[in-house]
Parts: structure tokens; sequence; C-alpha cells
């Protein structure tokens, strides 16, 4: 399926997964070729087909990334009323899940804009104090440049997404 012709939908998706979950799973690959996932609140996405998270809490990720820098990354709508709606209607209104792939970049310094960004998307926590503690300090980000998507299948329940 062609990432490109996707690109709004994926975003759409994505930020829908991030809302209800708060983070997303990204897999990435060690030295012995054995993945490993980490959980990541700061993706965001870009408009071309690309993306950045903030890499503040990832201890091991770094180093896996010199002996490979693909990444699959899994978006989760988990969100309780997505889920009642779609269950009780047997149908599931847009896409829920979705699995990109890519490419990471360099350990970089963010950008005010980036920094501005992620701020805006947590901005309805300011007032706690773990808002100061996890996100008042962000710095690094590591750009992802994506390659493909897979969709998630439910059956029936799904049969009329990502139509090409």
């Amino acid at each position: 399926m062609d990432i490109n012709t996707h690109w709004s939908e994926i975003r759409s998706v994505t930020r829908s997964a991030l809302q209800s979950s708060l983070h997303c799973a990204i897999a990435s690959i060690d030295s012995d070729g054995l993945p490993h996932n980490t959980p990541i609140g700061s993706l965001i996405l870009n408009d071309d087909c690309s993306g950045y998270y903030f890499e503040q809490f990832t201890r091991g990720m770094p180093e896996r990334f010199k002996a490979n820098k693909n990444v699959s990354i899994l978006l989760v709508n988990s969100g309780l009323g997505y889920w009642m709606r779609s269950l009780l209607t047997g149908n599931f209104p847009k896409p829920g899940a979705i699995r990109l792939t890519g490419v990471v970049g360099e350990r970089r310094e963010a950008t005010e804009q980036e920094k501005q960004r992620w701020l805006r998307r947590v901005h309805s926590l300011r007032w706690t104090k773990g808002h100061e503690l996890l996100w008042s300090k962000m710095r690094y980000v590591r750009d992802i440049e994506f390659t493909g998507m897979e969709t998630i299948s439910a059956g029936s329940m799904t049969k009329n997404h990502w139509k090409a």
C-alpha cells in the first residue's frame, strides 16, 4: 500500500492512537538481530511521510541504532468509547491501528519549533508536577523517514478501510 497516498489517513490514525494510548511501540533490532519494543509518547508526524520523536528516556535504543536504524512502529487506538461503539455496531468506523516502518536518523538537537509543537500536545497537563518532571527539558530528537505502512485487519469489522 502506498504510504504517500494514505499519509493524511495515517496521520489521523496516529493522532487518535496517541490521544487514547498516550504512546506507541517502537521496535528496534539489536546487534544479534533480536527485536526490542520501546514505548514512546512523543512521536510527531510531519506533512511529508516523515516524523520525529524526542529521545529523552530511551536507554537501549540509541545503542541498537548503531547496528540497525530500521524501526517498526505500532499505533493502536485503545479508547474505550471507540471500542465500545465499534463492538456494539459491528464495525470500526475508521481505522484504529496501523504499523509503520522507517529508518531513524542521528540524534540531534530539537529545533525551537519542534519543542513548541511537543509542548502544545501536552499543554493540557502543564499544571501537573509530572509535566515539569517529564517534559520541560525535552532537548534531543531523532528524525524518522517512513518507508512503509501495514494496515491492521479485524476481519469484516475493518473491510471498508484503506481503499486504494
